[in-house]
């Protein structure tokens, strides 16, 4: 080894005493450990105070909170939340006065209509798109379809539509469906279409022009939601694009007319972080008094957790 570089002198080392120094983490927030026969509200208060366990207590608060006060809980979603079994728990949050709105992107429908008329969804599509048969299933092409031209006699989105025409079949599952438990409960159901990217778009009856009108008319409706939102709580779970795209044009739009959208919360919900989601849901609508949140975990799990967490709350 080379002895031809400048020695550092490590005696005139400065110091200071660990005591005095600011440290970010304390041992009163550390977990406690879990004690047999208690309740889930004391399984909340063992978790850690630090990092994503603060988060979590937080945003159940949140969502309580606004729950409590009448404010908007807006839950915007990709259709993985439907195929991870969790609309008993989005549902029953419908029921209990807590989410507001329930906003999808175009996947959500053909799940939530599948689920209502099966009680099965998710075609495997390595299993089928080598024979060229991915998507072509008929009975649900040919029934959201229909709810695209029905959105357009009865002057209504694409999301009522499908709720209401699910109502009224005599479906074994139809209890399973957001559209439907929206449509019955007066809730709104949006959906948010991309031309091209689901299955039904690539049947001869599909008409492009009326699900564009159906899907405007509920970001109109998304929108006037939104416009309530302070003091509120936007959630989005599973939408990596769509979504995220959708709320931060309906925060511009309201703003822009007049709106006080200043202080509320935002939480983006997935097992992975995506650029849109950080950047358009939890960081820049909050810029300000409000607060934005990313837990990252799989639906099945974190749903359901603080589902239970904002019962136990309320």
């Amino acid at each position: 080894m080379s002895d031809s570089f400048k020695r550092l002198d490590y005696s005139r080392l400065k110091t200071y005493s660990v005591k005095e120094r600011i440290s970010k983490v304390d041992c009163k927030d550390f977990s406690v450990p879990w004690e047999k026969g208690k309740s889930f509200s004391t399984f909340l208060d063992t978790l850690p105070a630090i990092l994503a366990g603060n988060d979590l207590r937080y945003v159940i608060k949140a969502i309580s909170r606004a729950a409590k006060n009448k404010k908007q809980i807006c839950f915007a979603m990709g259709g993985h939340v439907i195929k991870t079994g969790m609309s008993p728990i989005i549902i029953d949050l419908m029921k209990k006065n807590v989410f507001t709105l329930i906003a999808m992107n175009g996947s959500g429908i053909i799940h939530d209509l599948e689920t209502a008329m099966m009680g099965r969804t998710s075609e495997d599509v390595a299993l089928s798109l080598g024979t060229g048969s991915f998507g072509m299933a008929k009975e649900t092409s040919a029934f959201l379809n229909q709810a695209i031209k029905n959105a357009k006699t009865q002057s209504t989105g694409l999301g009522r539509a499908v709720g209401n025409m699910i109502l009224k079949e005599n479906f074994d599952y139809k209890h399973l469906s957001l559209t439907a438990s929206g449509a019955a409960l007066d809730i709104p159901v949006t959906v948010h279409v991309a031309i091209g990217t689901d299955i039904i778009h690539m049947h001869p009856d599909f008409d492009a022009a009326t699900c564009g009108a159906a899907s405007h008319y509920d970001f109109k409706w998304f929108a006037s939601n939104i416009s309530n939102l302070e003091k509120g709580v936007f959630i989005n779970a599973g939408s990596a694009v769509i979504m995220p795209e959708i709320f931060l044009k309906a925060i511009s739009l309201v703003r822009n007319l007049g709106h006080r959208l200043d202080d509320f919360t935002t939480v983006n919900l997935d097992f992975i972080r995506h650029y849109r989601p950080m950047t358009n849901v939890v960081n820049r609508p909050t810029l300000g008094k409000g607060r934005g949140f990313s837990i990252v975990g799989h639906h099945e799990i974190l749903i359901p957790l603080i589902a239970a967490g904002v019962i136990e709350s309320i």
